[in-house]
C-alpha cells in the first residue's frame, strides 16, 4: 500500500442530525397516541382519577410515566398522577437515583421499602429462579399500598410484547388461553389494574428510553435472571420477528378478535345445547357406568 494510500481516511456514515429530530418526534408521536388509544379502547382513566405509577427503574416504567405526564397535560380529564418504587432492598440499590429524578421533573413520589430480598433469598433454594416470588411479593406491597392510600388504579409497565410472550407461556406450559389484559381487577378484588403501553412495541419503548437518557436501574436481585422458559419464548418470538415480522402483531390481534364458538370451552359457548336437548348430555356417563 502506498503512503498516499495510507493517508486517506476512512469515511464513516454520519448521522443527519435533522433527520434524527424527525424520527425522534415520529417515535414520540406514535407512542403518545398508541397509549391514547389504548387508555380511551379501555377505558383506563376517568375523571378525578388518582393512578399509582409503578416505577422499577427500568426502561419500560420510565417510558409509561414520561408518556402518561404527556397526556396528563393534554387530557379531557383531571386525574393524579404519583410514582411508587418499591425498594427491595437489594444490596448496591442506587437509593438516590429516582428520588433525584423525580424530584426534578416535580413528580409526587413515594419510596415503599420492604426487605423482599432477604425473604426471596431465604425461601428459594441456591440457583433455582427467583423471579416467580419476587414478582409476587412486590405485587402484594405495591397492591397493599395502593388500597392503603386510596388509588384507584394502578399502572404497570407491561407492553405489547409482553403480553404475546404471556399468551404462549399459559398456552405451552399452562394449558390455558390466558395473557395479560390491558385493564383488570386484580384477584382479591379491591384494585383495578392499567396496562397503558398495551399497544406499544418493546423495540419502540427501548429506542424512546435511549433517547430520553432515562437514568436505568438494571436488576441486581438476581443477576437479571429471568425465567427459562420465559426466555424460550422471547427467542422464539425474535426469531418470528426476523423472519415474519408481522406475527407479533397479528398474535395481539387474536386476542383482541375472540370466537367462543371456534374453540373448546363448553363454559364460553352452550356446545351442549347446539342442535340438541342438553339435559340429556349426563345420559351418555350414565351408560358407560352401566356397562
Amino acid at each position: 500500500m502506498s503512503a498516499s494510500a495510507a493517508e486517506v481516511p476512512v469515511a464513516f456514515p454520519v448521522r443527519d442530525p435533522a433527520r434524527a429530530r424527525v424520527e425522534s418526534n415520529k417515535l414520540a408521536k406514535r407512542l403518545r397516541r398508541q397509549v391514547g388509544q389504548a387508555i380511551m379502547d379501555y377505558n383506563m382513566i376517568v375523571e378525578g382519577d388518582r393512578v399509582m405509577v409503578c416505577l422499577s427503574g427500568g426502561k419500560d416504567s420510565y417510558t409509561m410515566l414520561d408518556l402518561l405526564l404527556q397526556l396528563q397535560a393534554k387530557a379531557p380529564v383531571k386525574f393524579e398522577l404519583v410514582a411508587v418504587n418499591l425498594d427491595q432492598k437489594q444490596p448496591g440499590f442506587p437509593e438516590h437515583v429516582l428520588p433525584g429524578y423525580l424530584k426534578a421533573l416535580g413528580v409526587p413520589f413515594h419510596i415503599l421499602e420492604q426487605d423482599t430480598y432477604s425473604v426471596v433469598k431465604r425461601v428459594i433454594p441456591e440457583g433455582k429462579t427467583l423471579c416467580s416470588l419476587c414478582s409476587r411479593l412486590r405485587r402484594g406491597a405495591l397492591y397493599s399500598y395502593a388500597q392503603e392510600q386510596g388509588f384507584t388504579k394502578i399502572a404497570l409497565g407491561h407492553h405489547k410484547d409482553d403480553i404475546v410472550a404471556t399468551f404462549f407461556l399459559n398456552l405451552f406450559h399452562g394449558g390455558k388461553l390466558a395473557a395479560m389484559p390491558p385493564k383488570l381487577l386484580s384477584d382479591d378484588g379491591r384494585n383495578v389494574v392499567i396496562r397503558p403501553l398495551a399497544y406499544c412495541r418493546e423495540r419502540d419503548i427501548a429506542a424512546y428510553a435511549e433517547q430520553k437518557a432515562f437514568p436505568i436501574i438494571p436488576c441486581n436481585l438476581c443477576g437479571s435472571q429471568e425465567q427459562l422458559q420465559r426466555k424460550q419464548v422471547r427467542r422464539m418470538m425474535d426469531a418470528w420477528e426476523r423472519e415474519h415480522p408481522a406475527r407479533i402483531e397479528q398474535a395481539f390481534a387474536a386476542l383482541t378478535n375472540v370466537a367462543p364458538s371456534q374453540l373448546a370451552d363448553p363454559t364460553l359457548f352452550d356446545f351442549a345445547g347446539l342442535g340438541g336437548d342438553a339435559r340429556t348430555a349426563s345420559d351418555w356417563l350414565i351408560a358407560d357406568k352401566a356397562e
